[in-house]
């Protein structure tokens, strides 16, 4: 049988994150305890921290925690005096008012951040009077994945103080049976072993952690300021080669399928490895060794192969070849000398990778493409490839949501990779989850069944689950036949069983496995949608987000507080989050940099896009319109330029280096021609014709030079253009001096790199005519930059909303509209909802002060 189906398995990397604990010596966390419930996989927690305030004054009392990535937060309240404070979830734009207001008083309180590499950070404050109690609850709930046959409760202990009263109670309940259990973690160490309990009976465990608060103070992870670890019960259920473990209750199901006993399948796997030049350091050195270990666990019987990408592809070899010993040995040599350079085509390199599992069918094998990359593509998306590539290219910023939606668009997976001293045993780890491909094209049917989760998986690997939920149709059980058929080893296998209706989960816990396997599920979804589609999709994720009160990257939930005390609003970051006094509210379908990206040359600061302006009797000049990045909001400002303006881009004074650009009146949009000046009297001129290199004073010649060749002005007084292996060069006066200037045409962008800086010039098209869209990628540290491109991200307050909506920049309140525009500084443009302002506001300058007389 010949299969093409090609699986991507994505790799982030990513700097792990600390963050420092406050001072507590003016209050008192007398209890705190954390309870969590796992029924059938489905863990629901809860904090109670009861905080007295020992002071003869008011004070301000935190409630800080951390809490596993993949959870939903779905409670919290406060109880003050008898009087409860709930939190409430709403839509993210209902939110968003309450939300600016924390952000303008500069309050730490009220936010969920990431941190590291599987928690995130939730905090919130309230004001306590003197001698004064007050108890926060916080509930979180999640979904358990198994990996390498376990799953894993993780329990991070962190009450900043020693605490007289605290516990740590875990009831597990699983309807198959416990096969084992066990506990791990920085807090299971031998200094707190005699502060661990555990109790394993069948099909029910149970573990206490009640440490003194002596040992809160002297375990490995103690000090001071108590503990600061985690805790890790570790289980797994009884396995069968049966249709797995089925509940159901009230009209709902919810169906484990990890059948055991199965013979592993043969792989076809190439190893696709970015050694582009932010793979610089640790990065690819720990790549390095993570391979060779990869390299040593491929069975005899799997064909392998490896390229290496930057702004090109290499080859060990063209072909897959068997994973022989001497095969192995030539194959850890090419990887023990990759090096990092050059820029990074991904979308080459993932087709070309493809292309050599296509050209290497094997019956009874499955093909599977690993991607290691710190996800930052800075060329190689274009029209030219062909139309089944287009879910290749990014619409997304360079981090790990390109990657997730390049992935899911493959039936893969995107994993974040932290850059630190074990990043090469976290690579590994993930290898070994997609090591031992065990079933393919496995097909979930469950007649008598609707509005189920996702059916259809391309691959089941040892050590894995696959978990489908979803309602019973007039909850009738006696039509509800589920079934499983799938490929193993070449052959289609059946799975079919009788159901039988079970109470070990409650009816209430079936639909809220349901809605958050559902909500997951569409969030990944949207990633991979636009339009309409989009939209519909995200509509739905948010209602039921609200229904069953959970905080996703749709929702906030509004903390209320006391007469006097404003409310917080807490958000659920994205992916690589960073810990910090405010969240940025990003929604997922924008494109916003968050803080901690560290993206390679792209700060995000500035897009751009247009909009064509028509009169009933004559078409007026073309309005263009910019868009702004903020600092702190969901929606940029936008403003617009009129006619055709000569702009000042960039002014680099360190560098004597200036960029201007002309603005077309008439064309749909853009600069039609772009101007850099070097301090040698040369500039490099960009139009829709080409580059052409004019030598000023040193040499007036002009010289045009076509796409796709390289144009680098040395250091003393040479021009080369390359095109290919040809090389040519025009030789100027010895003793002139030249900036160590690099001009790169390709098909779509113009890349222009001049020592600390990099700017990247975008070519879009409209209509059929070419325009120049200006992205500084890598901004220099000079403070002394000016130009359209130097703007740094805008900070405003909303301050009203009816009857119009005023803005408040730097002091002054502007009127604003709701507008749109499209955002031309990436390669495939979306459409941005953005705030409509006057050009000065948004420059905070005249706009006299960005125009030049001539180019």
């Amino acid at each position: 049988m010949e299969r093409a189906v090609v699986q991507i398995i994505l790799f982030g990397l990513l700097l792990a994150l600390v963050a420092t604990l406050p001072n507590k010596d003016d209050w008192d966390i007398y209890s705190f305890h954390i309870n969590s419930t796992v029924t059938s996989r489905y863990a629901t927690t809860v904090i109670t921290s009861r905080v007295a305030n020992r002071m003869d004054e008011s004070k301000e009392i935190e409630f800080h925690v951390r809490i596993p990535k993949n959870a939903f937060i779905s409670k919290f309240k406060m109880l003050i005096d008898g009087q409860e404070y709930d939190g409430v979830v709403k839509a993210k734009e209902q939110a968003q008012q309450q939300y600016a207001e924390a952000v303008s008083r500069g309050q730490s309180a009220g936010l969920v951040s990431s941190v590291g590499r599987t928690l995130e950070e939730f905090k919130t404050s309230v004001t306590v009077a003197p001698h004064k109690k007050v108890t926060f609850e916080l509930t979180y709930e999640e979904l358990l994945k198994r990996k390498l046959g376990k799953y894993e409760l993780q329990i991070h202990a962190r009450p900043m103080q020693p605490v007289k009263d605290f516990k740590v109670d875990v009831y597990i309940h699983e309807k198959a049976g416990i096969n084992f259990m066990e506990v791990k973690g920085g807090l299971s160490t031998k200094a707190l072993a005699n502060a661990i309990t555990k109790t394993l009976a069948d099909k029910q465990a149970w573990v206490y952690f009640y440490p003194t608060e002596d040992q809160q103070k002297t375990c490995d992870s103690c000090g001071d300021q108590g503990m600061n670890g985690d805790l890790v019960i570790v289980y797994d259920v009884n396995r069968d080669t049966s249709l797995g473990d089925i509940m159901t209750s009230s009209g709902y199901f919810v169906h484990h399928f990890a059948p055991s006993g199965l013979s592993r399948i043969p792989k076809n796997v190439v190893f696709v490895i970015d050694q582009s030049g932010s793979m610089h350091g640790r990065k690819i050195q720990q790549t390095r060794i993570a391979l060779i270990h990869i390299l040593n666990d491929l069975a005899e019987d799997d064909y392998f192969g490896l390229i290496t990408f930057d702004s090109s592809i290499f080859h060990w070899k063209r072909e897959l070849v068997q994973a022989s010993k001497e095969n192995l040995e030539s194959a850890k040599i090419f990887a023990r000398n990759i090096q990092d350079r050059g820029a990074t085509d991904i979308n080459g390199a993932v087709l070309e990778g493809a292309r050599m599992l296509n050209a290497h069918p094997r019956e009874g094998s499955t093909s599977i493409l690993i991607l290691l990359t710190d996800g930052d593509p800075t060329t190689g998306y274009n029209k030219t490839h062909p139309k089944n590539t287009q879910q290749h290219r990014p619409s997304f910023l360079n981090d790990l949501t390109f990657l997730e939606k390049m992935s899911l668009q493959n039936n893969g997976t995107a994993r974040r990779i932290y850059e630190d001293s074990d990043a090469d045993l976290q690579l590994k780890g993930f290898y070994e989850e997609v090591a031992t491909p065990l079933l393919t094209d496995v097909i979930m049917i469950y007649m008598g069944a609707t509005n189920l989760t996702q059916t259809n998986f391309s691959q089941y690997y040892n050590g894995s689950e696959i978990v489908v939920a979803g309602q019973i149709t007039d909850n009738n059980i006696e039509t509800f036949t589920p079934q499983v058929v799938a490929i193993s080893s070449n052959r289609e296998v059946v799975f079919s069983d009788t159901v039988e209706s079970t109470g070990t989960m409650s009816a209430s816990n079936i639909q809220r496995v349901w809605a958050y396997l559902t909500v997951k599920q569409l969030l990944e979804k949207e990633l991979q949608l636009s339009g309409p589609e989009k939209e519909n999709v995200k509509k739905e994720a948010l209602e039921l987000s609200l229904k069953y009160s959970f905080v996703t990257p749709l929702t906030s939930m509004v903390v209320t507080k006391p007469q006097g005390e404003k409310a917080d609003v807490l958000h659920k970051p994205k992916e690589g989050g960073a810990p910090q006094a405010w969240q940025p509210l990003v929604a997922y379908d924008q494109i916003m940099a968050l803080p901690d990206m560290n993206l390679r040359g792209f700060p995000g600061r500035l897009y751009y896009s247009s909009k064509v302006q028509l009169q009933h009797v004559a078409q007026a000049p073309l309005s263009h319109k910019f868009l702004l990045k903020t600092e702190n909001q969901s929606l940029p400002l936008c403003f617009d330029i009129s006619g055709d303006v000569r702009l000042k881009l960039l002014h680099h004074p360190n560098r004597e280096l200036s960029v201007n650009g002309e603005l077309d009146s008439v064309a749909n949009g853009g600069f039609r021609k772009i101007v850099i000046h070097l301090k040698t009297d040369q500039h490099i001129e960009v139009n829709v014709n080409g580059i052409t290199v004019q030598g000023g004073q040193v040499d007036h010649t002009e010289q045009e030079f076509k796409v796709g060749r390289d144009v680098s002005i040395g250091s003393r007084g040479s021009t080369q253009v390359q095109t290919g292996a040809e090389e040519s060069k025009r030789k100027l006066r010895p003793d002139a001096y030249f900036s160590s200037l690099t001009v790169i045409e390709r098909d779509k962008e113009i890349d222009v790199a001049d020592g600390d800086t990099r700017m990247v010039i975008l070519i879009h098209e409209h209509g059929g005519r070419k325009f120049f869209w200006p992205v500084l990628r890598q901004r220099p540290s000079d403070t002394n930059l000016t130009g359209i491109l130097a703007l740094k991200p805008a900070v405003y307050e909303e301050v009203q909303q009816t009857p119009s909506t005023k803005l408040k920049i730097k002091n002054q309140e502007i009127d604003v509209t709701r507008s749109s525009a499209i955002d031309y500084s990436v390669v495939s443009p979306p459409t941005m909802d953005c705030w409509l302002i006057p050009a000065e506001s948004a420059l905070e300058r005249r706009l006299d002060d960005f125009i030049v007389a001539q180019l």
